[in-house]
Formats: C-alpha cells, sequence, structure tokens
C-alpha cells in the first residue's frame, strides 16, 4: 500500500487525476457538453507525462529528498512509463486530431491563440528539453513561478474542455463573462496552492536565491498577508457571484467548501510536513474543488 501511494503521488499520477476531474467540472459549470474518453485520456497522459519530465531528468542518489531518492531508484519503471505515456499521447492526440480536423482546419485566429498561448507558457517554464540545464526558464522566477503554472493550469482545465467540445459540434468558441470568471478563478486558486507548495522547498530556494514568496517574506507573512487574505477574497467574491446569479444556497455552501479547506490547511503551513502532506493534501484540494464543483452543478437545482 506504501508503495502504489509513492507511485500515485510520486508518480504524478494524481496528478493526471485532478486534471481530468477539473476539465468535467469546468464543462459542467460552463452548460458545454461533455469530452469523450479519448480527450480525457490524452489530457490524463499528457499531465502525467509532463511532470515526470522535470523530475525524471535530475535523479540523485546523493539527496535527502524523498522524492528525488524515489526517481532514482525507480529511474528505469520511469523511463518505460514515460516511453509509453509518449506513444498514449501521441496515439490519442493523433485520433483527436483526425477525428475533427474538418472543424480544427476552420478555427478562427482567436480560437488558435486561445489554444496556442498555454503550451507555449507551460513550454516557457521549463525553458529547455533537460529542466536542470535551463537558466532562462520562468521556472528560475521565484515569484512568478506559482502564477505561470497556475495559469498553464486554468488554460488546459478551464478553456480546452469547452474550446474542443465546440470544435467537436463544429461551433465557434466565443469565451463569455461565466468562462472568465471560472478561469480567474481556477487560476488564483491554484497558484495559492503553488504558492504553498513552495514552503516545502523554503530551504533549497533559500540556498540558491530563488526569491519565491516564502522566501522574500517569510512563513508567517506569506501564510497570513498573502494566502488567507486572497482565500477570503476568493470566498467573499464567490459567494457574491452566487447571490447576484441566484445560486441555490446549497450549490453556493459545497461550493464553499474548497475555500474553506484551502484556509484551513494554509493555517496549518506553520508546521512541517511530510512530502506526500503537501502532494495529498494541498494538492488534493484540486480533486476536492473538482468534485464540489460538479456536484454543485449536477445535483443542486
Amino acid at each position: 500500500m506504501k508503495e502504489a501511494t509513492r507511485f500515485l503521488f510520486f508518480g504524478n499520477y494524481f496528478y493526471g487525476i485532478c486534471a481530468v476531474a477539473l476539465s468535467v467540472e469546468a464543462s459542467l459549470q460552463q452548460h458545454a457538453a461533455l469530452n469523450g474518453f479519448t480527450y480525457y485520456f490524452f489530457v490524463f497522459c499528457a499531465t502525467v507525462l509532463y511532470y515526470t519530465h522535470a523530475y525524471i531528468a535530475e535523479p540523485s542518489a546523493h539527496t535527502t529528498n524523498l522524492r528525488a531518492q524515489w526517481y532514482f531508484e525507480k529511474r528505469g519503471l520511469l523511463r518505460w512509463s514515460q516511453a509509453v505515456l509518449t506513444v498514449f499521447v501521441i496515439g490519442s492526440g493523433y485520433r483527436l486530431l483526425t477525428a475533427n480536423w474538418s472543424a480544427i482546419s476552420h478555427l478562427d485566429l482567436q480560437e488558435w491563440a486561445l489554444i496556442a498561448v498555454f503550451p507555449v507558457v507551460a513550454a516557457l517554464y521549463y525553458g529547455s528539453a533537460s529542466p536542470n540545464r535551463s537558466t532562462h526558464s520562468l521556472r528560475n522566477n521565484g515569484w512568478l513561478k506559482p502564477f505561470v503554472i497556475g495559469f498553464v493550469w486554468a488554460g488546459c482545465v478551464t478553456t480546452y474542455p469547452v474550446v474542443f467540445s465546440s470544435i467537436e459540434q463544429h461551433a465557434v468558441y466565443k469565451p463569455d463573462l461565466i468562462a472568465l470568471l471560472l478561469f480567474i478563478k481556477n487560476f488564483m486558486y491554484i497558484t495559492m496552492l503553488c504558492i504553498m507548495f513552495d514552503i516545502k522547498d523554503y530551504a533549497a530556494d533559500h540556498n540558491q536565491q530563488l526569491k519565491t514568496f516564502v522566501v522574500r517574506y517569510g512563513l508567517r507573512k506569506t501564510i497570513f498577508y498573502i494566502l488567507i487574505p486572497l482565500s477570503l477574497i476568493g470566498l467573499g467574491t464567490f459567494i457574491l457571484f452566487g447571490i447576484i446569479r441566484d445560486f441555490p444556497f446549497l450549490r453556493i455552501l459545497i461550493n464553499t467548501l474548497p475555500f474553506i479547506l484551502l484556509i484551513i490547511v494554509a493555517y496549518s503551513m506553520h508546521r512541517r510536513k511530510s512530502i506526500l502532506y503537501y502532494l495529498a493534501i494541498i494538492d488534493g484540494l484540486m480533486l476536492v474543488k473538482a468534485i464540489c464543483g460538479s456536484i454543485g452543478i449536477t445535483l443542486i437545482k
């Protein structure tokens, strides 16, 4: 069980699950048709492949980082896994392209821009094929890093599902106010999770002079002046939006749960946690958000 848990979280398969769940939530909340199995399979494999790429490029036997140690011990298995995932991504991507090529070839400039911007930013985050050798990646900008990750995640799980649903239906995707607000909500939510995750790397980032929020302002100020206030603003904004849109009380209530848990977890960060805590609890808040959002829109009328 312990090894299976490490494989799920260290191997980034949990990120793939979160990406699919958030994509489903975004489609439901924007009243778009759900995508097919091939699309979600592509999203899952591409997410795991992308995240594992950074860690598999820099395995080391001489480290106290449990995740890095695990990658070194499992490097053979992970290289095989990356090869299989690459085949899956290419195969499912090819199937999606060929099945919808007629509609894809007629996309307008705005749709192409929406499709292109997120992979470009994701590529700039690493800066090179070997992330540990890049000196000009967005990953090396401490304060910008969480916003870059939040932006890419928000685009991939909020915009892409609806864009591709429009492609399948041979319709033009025109983002509205709801789409913009959902994008901003996912962007800020995931950005705050990234800031919390940087707390784990405080010592290493401080030694490398990577000016993350926690390195720049310290742990207490990061929690009480950044994380909790932004979480409260997000919570208040959603409640106000729900009241204006005349959401049922139970829908508002269940969608406030992720923000409340975010505040609770942020407050708990002043105590040192294990790497699995960060991966399971902090990243798990993405899955909680997706489940609450999906339940709120489908079961509560």
